[in-house]
């Protein structure tokens, strides 16, 4: 009887250790984790810390992002990069939380430099999804956001300069009239425009000569996931866009299911490159809906690119996908990607590299 009872007694310590030992292995291995694209180190850092202070996935998001921002990360993201046509720097950003599926965003906004906390402004206190232009500066500043400001540097000035002194080459305009030259642009003959459009070898030619001026350090984003400590995903993209873009372009940045998604049920992403192509493929929904029928994230990011590259062959862009249990994996089409990852096992943020 003693012996039994005591067997009993040790199984009962044995069960409850192993409930305990599962939990902690539970939390703690799997998150909280932050994902960026690209090398972005201090981003990654700027929402480790709000995390591990105990703030949620979305402000986390919001301080990586934020902190990107004033960086000014590779010029790229936040003001005083990425000149349009006329020389002014404008901001796309898009904030989504995974627990509810709310999302906020701006588009094209104007004279305001906090692109992210515009977006989750938007997400916070309207019923709306994007605002954009100078209606989206105007609602942000009267939301307490400083401003109006302008938004251009002496480099970001000096680089459309000598665009402009180049003829306003390359651009993003296509079947106009004159070529070689800043406009003003008119659209070619019709019968002209009719000469064999159809062949592949034209539309070959026109998506080539998209690949000279896409690249890293004139067509980029910060994408950011985070996973909190109770399981909570949010996701947030900034960017002032395509240099020498056409005043007015939207890019992919404020489109949720296309610079970034995210579903506590599922998992997020992260996307990064020419956005005008990639918004047409939703690439992040993609990659979020494949994990969700089962597949892992390396399958879920390479499915979504080579669904690109296959009408796009000259494309260039890169996801990121993450599972809800913290597992990670990149991408990527036409250069090489890097993305960085900071999670409880790491002293420190890590950067992952990805080959086409």
């Amino acid at each position: 009887m003693a012996i039994r009872n005591l067997l009993t007694t040790l199984l009962l310590l044995f069960t409850s250790f192993s409930m305990v030992l599962g939990h902690e292995v539970g939390n703690s291995g799997h998150y909280p984790v932050i994902v960026s694209t690209w090398p972005f180190v201090e981003a990654v850092r700027a929402a480790w810390r709000a995390i591990d202070s105990g703030f949620s996935a979305m402000d986390a998001v919001v301080e990586g992002c934020s902190a990107c921002e004033e960086l000014r990360c590779d010029g790229t993201v936040g003001p005083g990069g990425s000149p349009d046509e006329n020389g002014e720097t404008t901001l796309d950003a898009l904030v989504m939380n995974g627990a509810t599926m709310e999302v906020g965003a701006v588009a094209a906004m104007r004279y305001v430099k906090d692109g992210i906390k515009a977006a989750r402004l938007v997400m916070q206190h309207t019923g709306h999804t994007l605002l954009v232009g100078e209606q989206a500066s105007a609602f942000a500043i009267s939301m307490g956001l400083p401003g109006p400001t302008n938004l251009s540097s002496s480099e970001s000035v000096q680089k459309w300069s000598k665009w402009k002194e180049n003829r306003c080459q390359p651009n993003f305009w296509k079947n106009i009239v004159p070529v070689d030259s800043c406009g003003p642009y008119h659209p070619k003959d019709i019968a002209e425009l009719g000469k064999g459009t159809c062949s592949s070898a034209n539309l070959m030619a026109a998506v080539e000569s998209r690949s000279s001026h896409i690249g890293l350090h004139n067509h980029d984003t910060i994408s950011m996931a985070v996973i909190d400590k109770e399981g909570h995903i949010a996701v947030g993209t900034s960017t002032n866009g395509a240099t020498y873009k056409i005043p007015g372009r939207v890019g992919d940045g404020p489109i949720a299911g296309s610079s970034s998604y995210a579903d506590d049920e599922v998992g997020a992403c992260g996307a990064t490159g020419d956005g005008d192509i990639m918004m047409r493929f939703l690439p992040c929904y993609q990659v979020v809906e494949s994990m969700r029928l089962g597949m892992e994230p390396t399958l879920a990011a390479q499915d979504a690119i080579k669904r690109i590259a296959r009408k796009f062959p000259d494309f260039v862009g890169a996801v990121f996908a993450i599972n809800k249990n913290g597992l990670h994996a990149g991408a990527c089409h036409g250069w090489t990607f890097q993305y960085s990852v900071r999670s409880p096992e790491m002293e420190d943020v890590e950067v992952f590299t990805v080959f086409p």
